[in-house]
């Protein structure tokens, strides 16, 4: 019988993972008891993801506010630390801002605007407008953003970040100016010591600060990327990636990732006979259309996958060549020229009019946001998922 069925993706439930688990034999286990309860093969170029969540669990990668607090101590000493372009987010960033403020003299907090790195929004741009604002060459005190823009909640949040980010400072007896702006060597106005805060822009705010007379200069990345006093730590990530865990710990990215998914594939080839990819994945990279969040706060989707989810897709547009190259044909005669179209497609089709308007991106990309909204963020119980045809086309 004809195949009528293509990408198939499921989550799977798995035991809640705790730290010393053995998170491969959980994921493994896992896959296994879902094949043989929900009934379905698992066959070559299938694919198993893993949240970075419980990878870290297992890992016990946790730290406290006193850890960071302490490695902001050692790199800053007795300065006022400029912290700028933070991301808003209560799970993302306060509990690093309270450890930031415990380990420094006086902050002075600058904040992109109208929105951060992420989507969320300060500030309606139409409001810029309004105000005669200019976001890239006009720079904002406190006072004068309230007076133009007064007091603005989040979209989901329902909280309003600058009184909040600057309540988490001031808990600790310490001082907090906060000033807006999108040009990173106006914080040097006001310090030469910088902590930036952006996930993916972060190499280039570096290199500006440093190339204008910026002294101790750090980010968010250089934060915890070593132990303190036994914490959990990430070597490339530092502090990017973590999550709030306790209302005095966080969670941080994983470290040490290939091991794992190279292991998890090794084991399922022993149980199955089949080669089935394996990738942890964290934030998925889309937008939502109403917040207009932007939703990767983690440094990279993937931070480790098994070889065969490297590279980007191959794949035509059928509907382009439904409507072009064979405008004339239907039915049967339709369907079997574009197959053998797609059997004999080339191997590299960029720049190609049949590829027009696919999705050139990076696999994991691709398969890091199918895998984040599968097993969402709340309480489904899901993080390991299970795809299925992916890679097949319409001739399969």
């Amino acid at each position: 019988m004809e195949r009528v069925v293509g990408t198939v993706v499921r989550g799977l439930r798995c035991p809640i993972i705790n730290q010393g688990d053995n998170i491969e034999e959980i994921v493994v286990d896992s896959v296994l008891k879902a094949s043989e309860v929900e009934g379905f093969p698992i066959q070559d170029k299938d694919i198993v993801t893993l949240t970075e969540s419980i990878v870290a669990r297992a890992q016990g990668n946790y730290a406290t506010i006193d850890h960071i607090a302490q490695d902001v101590q050692s790199k800053f000493g007795e300065e006022t630390v400029g912290v700028i372009f933070p991301i808003l987010s209560r799970n993302r960033f306060a509990n690093n801002l309270r450890g930031i403020a415990k380990g420094a003299k006086k902050v002075v907090l600058m904040l992109s605007y109208p929105s951060d790195e992420v989507g969320n929004h300060l500030v309606d741009i139409d409001l810029l407008d309004e105000k005669g604002v200019n976001p890239w060459t006009d720079v904002l005190t406190e006072k004068q953003f309230r007076d133009h823009f007064g007091y603005i909640k989040h979209t989901f949040t329902g909280v309003d970040y600058i009184d909040y980010y600057k309540s988490l400072v001031e808990e600790f007896g310490v001082e907090c100016e906060v000033i807006f702006s999108n040009n990173a060597k106006t914080i040097l106005d006001y310090t030469k010591n910088v902590l930036t805060c952006d996930i993916h822009t972060r190499l280039r705010t570096k290199r500006i600060l440093k190339a204008n007379g910026g002294e101790k200069i750090y980010g968010l990345d250089d934060i915890l990327s070593s132990s303190i006093n036994g914490s959990g730590y990430n070597e490339a990530y530092g502090l990017l990636g973590s999550n709030k865990s306790t209302e005095d710990s966080v969670k941080l990215f994983p470290r040490e990732c290939q091991p794992i998914v190279d292991n998890i594939q090794q084991m399922l080839k022993e149980k199955t006979g089949k080669n089935v990819e394996v990738m942890v994945y964290g934030d998925g990279a889309f937008k939502d259309p109403v917040g207009k969040i932007w939703e990767l706060a983690d440094p990279v989707v993937s931070p480790a996958y098994t070889a065969g989810l490297d590279g980007t897709p191959n794949e035509v547009k059928l509907k382009y060549l439904a409507d072009n190259n064979f405008a004339d044909l239907r039915g049967e005669e339709l369907k079997q020229a574009i197959s053998e179209f797609i059997t004999n497609k080339n191997e590299d089709l960029v720049g190609s009019m049949e590829a027009q308007g696919t999705t050139p991106r990076k696999l994991t990309d691709l398969i890091g946001s199918l895998s984040d909204l599968t097993s969402g963020s709340g309480d489904k119980g899901t993080p390991i998922v299970f795809i299925q045809g992916y890679f097949d086309n319409f001739t399969k």
